[in-house]
């Protein structure tokens, strides 16, 4: 059986983290006498990252350095690192040590009894009120509103074994999504382990905007809510309009011309429908074409990322 395991470190502008980063890692899992690769995946850094990494892999037999042709954002670097991995089972890890390495060892333990997926979950987190107040929004509503359902806290890494690793290499398409809710969809019976998180020494590069484009990627592959609420605003505002139109139609019959002393105006009511419902038309084309371009992005069938030759 093999017993390897692949850890995928996610280096972006690490150049100053690698070498400690490696040797913590490396420490403790010889330590525990747990037998590992460490895949290098630098997505496209600009400083001497990885020209760090390269000199790592050159020094330890176990350690190799990959770049992707471009910064991709993490979600794909760890599909590359999958794409690479040989051991028997598979992890990913951040740059900045906010995973607690001891994890590893617990997660490795749980794997050698059984366990095929292993999910790292967060029971508490310090990366400030705003941060955590979206973070705990965006899980919320995924849960509520996805066929995805996150642990308490969230999560945003893994520990698989190759069976699933194999699975996502061979039929999970790495364009607009990410590892872990498509690893929670796949089921195998994931095991929880709560965490707590420590406060990032280091300045975030998860921006706004990232944050923002993985929200629309994962719940858009991972709910029909939308699609299902433009369908029951059509139901809803038809039924309103008939209503409406009834009510017009009673006064212009046989009602007072004023309704509660108010003359009604004809222009006025077409005024308001056009304007309301046009806005509802482009919103619900708006949310149609976001499910459109991911199809279109889909049958292009563009590689998600590119690892440039050495």
């Amino acid at each position: 059986m093999n017993k390897k395991l692949s850890i995928i470190l996610l280096s972006y502008y690490s150049g100053n983290r690698l070498e400690s980063v490696h040797s913590n890692i490396d420490a403790l899992l010889k330590k525990n006498h747990i037998p590992y690769e460490l895949i290098i995946i630098d997505d496209g850094s600009k400083d001497d990252s990885f020209t760090i990494a390269l000199k790592l892999e050159k020094k330890h037999q176990n350690v190799f350095a990959y770049q992707l042709s471009k910064n991709q954002t993490s979600n794909y670097a760890v599909f590359a690192g999958l794409s690479l991995a040989k051991g028997g089972c598979a992890t990913a890890i951040p740059d900045d040590e906010q995973q607690p390495y001891e994890t590893l060892v617990e997660m490795y333990k749980l794997w050698d009894g059984g366990q095929k997926v292993i999910i790292p979950n967060r029971k508490s987190r310090e990366d400030g009120f705003l941060s955590d107040l979206l973070s705990n929004s965006y899980y919320s509503f995924m849960n509520k509103f996805s066929e995805i359902q996150f642990p308490k806290g969230g999560a945003d890494l893994f520990f698989i074994d190759s069976e699933i690793v194999d699975i996502i290499n061979e039929f999970i398409h790495p364009k607009n999504t990410a590892v872990v809710p498509e690893i929670l969809r796949l089921g195998f019976d994931p095991y929880f382990l709560p965490y707590v998180r420590p406060k990032s020494k280091h300045k975030s590069r998860w921006t706004f905007n990232k944050k923002f484009k993985l929200f629309l990627d994962t719940f858009i592959s991972s709910s029909a809510f939308p699609i299902k609420l433009i369908t029951l605003l059509g139901v809803f505002f038809s039924f309103i309009s008939v209503v409406l139109i009834l009510f017009y139609i009673y006064i212009a019959l046989i009602g007072n011309k004023e309704f509660w002393g108010i003359p009604v105006p004809g222009w006025t009511s077409i005024i308001l429908f056009i304007t309301f419902f046009s806005g509802l038309i482009l919103f619900s084309l708006g949310i149609i074409s976001e499910y459109i371009w991911r199809i279109h992005e889909e049958v292009k069938n563009r590689p998600g990322y590119i690892i440039k030759k050495k």
